[in-house]
């Protein structure tokens, strides 16, 4: 995670109410700096209760607002609700909501069952539509709100090895434009981020080999490592009132990939 003083600043975050999934590790423990940087009040959930205590503690030192994290796991959706709930207690009306949670564990066509399917689904894709229906009330309440959800790259690559996640996260898109339209006249905006190949711990310690280096070498138009705070700039335009016009669309970092 990397934030510096030449990273732009947004006036309209300071103490504003954020909500971020997943975000204990990788892109969302990213998301969670930059966010706390900017002077927001961050509430966050994930299932790993240890990384996340630990991330909060470290932000916490010097920081306009401590963030609240929350062990919540985003397939059970009475968990979710009930963080949803804590943390607008604790911070106020959220207005900004990041959908940032997924797990892209590897899998064949062969041994997905049906139960696996709608496991991957929950985690990849549910519980975006459950936390953009937990929050709108009360960004409509506030005259508006930011809603980010995350895709990727993959399916537009026709990446395989993974159906269940990959087709959940073109799904994301759908989702991302029907809420818009439903919202919209709420001043409610809904956008999907979409990741390329980001170098978290996680990619490298699991998926990224030798061979893969060459592959986004060939695939990204600029050949330097998308690392997560790339994402998170983006994300802080997004939920920030500067992009107030900007809904129902698609906002891809990758490098020039797709």
């Amino acid at each position: 995670m990397t934030a510096t003083a030449s990273n732009a600043r947004y006036p309209s975050l300071v103490d504003r109410s954020v909500f971020i999934t997943g975000g204990a590790s990788g892109i969302g423990a990213c998301l969670v700096e930059h966010f706390v940087l900017q002077g927001a009040r961050v509430g966050f959930i994930d299932i790993d209760d240890g990384a996340g205590q630990a991330l909060a503690r470290q932000l916490a030192a010097g920081a306009r607002h401590a963030p609240l994290f929350l062990k919540a796991d985003v397939t059970d959706t009475a968990q979710l609700f009930a963080a949803i709930d804590q943390v607008r207690d604790a911070h106020g009306t959220i207005t900004a909501l990041l959908n940032n949670a997924a797990n892209d564990q590897r899998h064949s066509i062969e041994e997905t069952t049906p139960e696996s399917w709608d496991r991957g689904v929950a985690v990849n894709l549910r519980h975006q539509f459950f936390c953009a229906q937990r929050v709108a009330p009360g960004m409509r309440e506030a005259g508006g709100g930011s809603i980010v959800n995350f895709g990727s790259v993959s399916w537009k690559l026709k990446q395989g090895g993974m159906p269940v996640y990959t087709t959940s996260k073109s799904a994301v898109q759908g989702l991302t434009r029907s809420l818009a339209r439903d919202l919209g006249p709420f001043n409610i905006r809904v956008n999907t981020l979409v990741p390329g190949w980001v170098m978290t711990e996680k990619q490298l310690r699991m998926w990224v080999k030798e061979e893969s280096h060459e592959e986004i070498a060939r695939g990204q138009c600029i050949d330097r490592k998308l690392m997560p705070e790339h994402i998170a700039a983006m994300a802080l335009f997004l939920a920030a009132d500067d992009s107030a016009m900007c809904t129902a669309q698609d906002f891809i970092v990758d490098g020039g990939w797709t």
